[in-house]
């Protein structure tokens, strides 16, 4: 790295080089976001007039009702909105707990127990950075989310993978953890509804989740964005809803998926005390909370009519029907997941999954997510997200399985 500078005033100039700079040794081996790389792909073959099909990242595209937009336009239209809003989150917290005791039946004190955060992304990665030594280990489901396992990575820590097999309807089986392994684990990530299998757990599951994590005294974090996008009627449950599972646990949650507000980074975290307060003391160091107009309309969003999620849902039930018809007719293995916003499919064939979804990408204009891109258990399968409109679904359906007849 070469730089020239003049002192003021003089007419001598020197150059000198820097040493190349190198990244710190916990992310430097760390890969690119995949999903980032795939949107430089994408963007290279739309330059080229290809019409690509995006059935891979889960970003909800339809908008939130207009009254909660409608409280951001009037919060950010007041003059004294506009400035840092550290200390100024309780109204937010106790909207988070009121929202817990209504949908969920579960009481938190707004105090203690929540924290908000800017976007659920964050808090599950500061997490990790607060409980986490290094040397220390995490158990981690896979396929999954990766932030859980590049969190810890980044934190010095060593990850011990759960398998989420068919079998066991995508399920961790607790019994199958070593008693070594499990002794020496100071966390534990659990996800349902399930990112990218569509899976969900039902209260027995939670109630062993939580005997277990008590057994092995391990801080239990459950990750529940899709808690609110159900099918046939299905709700899902809270983890927090097992007696004394705050005791053990926190649980994420986002207005992400639930309110159609991905790209406003509002989140928050529930339970465990310590934990809730570990996270808030790293953010009082890392940003400056969130931005109120966007506080007001999360408020809003819990605490206001909620009756709208019942046609949206409808909406998603409607494209993942599309889909999977679409893919039965083809002669596809695949399940109706009964929540969350993914078709998690079988590969028809025995290669590998990032090759075949890049050829389907090159060759159809379908882009779809690589299973093994949620760890080495998701390998064998891809995923399709259901954030596009049913017509476009159906065509891209329609390319992918006229791509596979033609394969043969």
């Amino acid at each position: 790295m070469t730089s020239s500078l003049t002192d003021v005033g003089k007419s001598n100039s020197f150059t000198y080089t820097m040493t190349m700079l190198k990244p710190a040794h916990r992310i430097a081996h760390i890969k690119p976001y995949f999903f980032a790389e795939l949107a430089k792909r994408i963007a290279a073959l739309r330059a080229k007039g290809v019409d690509v099909v995006r059935l891979d990242i889960g970003s909800p595209d339809l908008p939130p009702p207009g009254f909660i937009l409608e409280t951001m336009f009037d919060a950010a239209s007041k003059s004294d909105t506009h400035g840092y809003t550290l200390g100024q989150t309780m109204p937010f917290r106790k909207a988070v707990a009121e929202y817990y005791k209504k949908r969920f039946g579960v009481e938190v004190d707004p105090k203690t127990e929540v924290v908000d955060l800017l976007g659920s992304k964050e808090g599950l990665f500061i997490l990790s950075q607060v409980i986490l030594n290094p040397g220390d280990s995490v158990l981690v489901p896979d396929p999954s989310y990766s932030v859980y396992a590049k969190s810890a990575e980044i934190a010095g820590a060593k990850v011990h993978l759960m398998p989420l097999l068919e079998e066991n309807a995508f399920l961790p089986d607790f019994d199958a953890i070593p008693a070594s392994v499990a002794k020496e684990a100071k966390l534990l990530w659990l996800n349902y509804p399930n990112n990218p299998t569509g899976a969900i757990a039902d209260m027995p599951f939670f109630e062993k989740a939580v005997a277990f994590a008590r057994k092995y005294d391990i801080l239990l974090a459950h990750d529940a964005p899709y808690a609110d996008v159900g099918f046939n009627g299905y709700h899902a449950p809270s983890l927090l809803q097992v007696p004394g599972a705050k005791q053990v646990s926190i649980e994420f949650n986002s207005l992400s998926k639930t309110y159609n507000m991905a790209g406003w980074r509002v989140g928050m975290a529930v339970g465990h005390p310590d934990a809730i307060r570990f996270i808030d003391t790293y953010k009082s160091q890392q940003d400056s909370a969130i931005f109120a107009p966007l506080m007001a309309a999360g408020e809003m969003a819990m605490l206001g009519d909620q009756s709208w999620l019942h046609e949206r849902n409808r909406i998603y039930q409607e494209r993942r029907d599309a889909v999977v018809d679409g893919l039965h007719r083809a002669g596809l293995r695949v399940a109706p997941p009964q929540a969350a916003l993914y078709v998690w499919i079988p590969l028809p064939t025995k290669e590998n999954s990032m090759d075949f979804c890049a050829q389907m990408l090159e060759e159809s204009g379908v882009s779809t997510t690589p299973g093994v891109v949620f760890g080495k258990h998701g390998e064998g399968y891809f995923r399709i997200s259901l954030v596009t409109d049913v017509e476009r679904l159906r065509e891209g359906t329609q390319r992918l399985v006229s791509w596979l007849q033609k394969r043969g």
